[in-house]
């Protein structure tokens, strides 16, 4: 075995309810590792959307997801939360009240206090749609994420999908794109009302082209696409000039190792109660999308309370003799000191 590392705290991803969880967590002064199995922090925000705009997050209008991330990087920064990433933990063992052993998969052993699931869905990966020879260009010029708005500046883009991610594309990648094809297999669409009147609205001045159909394959050399076949609900098959593709079919969620944790299930995700957000296993708790609970809304709003509220209960399992004082950031100088206000 390694050296063991010793923490109150060990959060189990690096997204923006993760991230929260650190401040909420360092506020009360317990100190937390983060480990994730991507090779950078901000979970879904910056692995599937780190330029694409989000406008629910109280307070503050608009912001990207990477831009959310820097932001709670910025704000736990006092805390000086140590993070181990690439690194997935496959085993969490209970071996004292309260102590947890949790190893990864490069076999890093942690043990700590209390263990925070922040996980999002578990892993992740894009479903890969059925068109003939994809494969091929995946990577070079089919995409299922964007990362890098630029990738797409001046180029005929093809998005194949009717939800949000398909129409918030078409709305936020027209500006800067060539030309933009949408394709969905019918005339209704599971966006936003607003995004699906955008993007008609688009249609309607011909700043863009909709197709009802299928791709059916693309056509192309060495992974660059040049082309793609669609089959219309008409019965046509038409080819459609394109240089990218962003083909949003949804993702698979898989719940990977914490499935083998002994915590209890509900439709494959985490249940906890709403009082302290803990699960089946008192000290481990679990946060975010990754939770269920009656009136579950997976917003990032909801996970920022739900960690304010795990927070709270896990101190009396750190400091079992420490009488619980709720304090306001606005008035308690104990807590400014922490966070560096002057």
């Amino acid at each position: 075995m390694s050296d063991v590392i010793a923490t109150d705290a060990l959060v189990i991803g690096a997204g923006p309810c993760g991230l929260f969880a650190v401040f909420e967590l360092g506020l009360l002064d317990i100190k937390a590792h983060v480990v994730d199995v991507l090779d950078k922090v901000g979970g879904q925000c910056a692995e599937l959307y780190p330029e694409k705009p989000i406008y629910d997050i109280p307070a503050v209008p608009r912001i990207t997801g990477q831009g959310l991330t820097d932001a709670l990087m910025e704000q736990i920064a006092p805390f000086g939360p140590t993070f181990r990433l690439g690194e997935m933990v496959v085993s969490v063992e209970k071996i004292g009240d309260p102590l947890f052993r949790c190893t990864t998969d490069h076999g890093t052993v942690f043990e700590a206090k209390v263990v925070v699931i922040a996980a999002g869905g578990g892993s992740f990966q894009p479903k890969r749609p059925p068109i003939k020879d994809i494969e091929a260009f995946e990577d070079t010029s089919v995409f299922y994420a964007v990362r890098q708005m630029e990738v797409f500046r001046d180029k005929r883009l093809m998005i194949v999908g009717g939800g949000d991610s398909a129409l918030d594309w078409v709305v936020n990648l027209h500006p800067i794109a060539h030309r933009i094809t949408l394709v969905h297999r019918r005339d209704e669409f599971r966006a936003a009302p607003d995004t699906v009147n955008k993007m008609r609205a688009l249609v309607e001045r011909r700043a863009m082209d909709l197709i009802i159909g299928q791709v059916m394959a693309v056509e192309g050399e060495g992974g660059a696409l040049e082309a793609a076949l669609v089959k219309t609900n008409d019965g046509r098959m038409i080819e459609v000039l394109c240089e990218a593709m962003l083909p949003f079919f949804g993702l698979t969620m898989k719940l990977g190792p914490i499935a083998d944790w002994g915590v209890a299930l509900t439709d494959g995700l985490v249940a906890v109660d709403t009082e302290k957000f803990e699960t089946s296993v008192p000290g481990l708790f679990a946060i975010g999308d990754i939770n269920t609970y009656p009136g579950k809304l997976k917003l990032i709003l909801s996970g920022f309370h739900e960690g304010a509220l795990m927070a709270q209960a896990a101190a009396r399992y750190v400091f079992p003799d420490r009488r619980p004082v709720f304090q306001y950031t606005t008035s308690s100088t104990s807590l400014q000191r922490k966070l560096g206000v002057e």
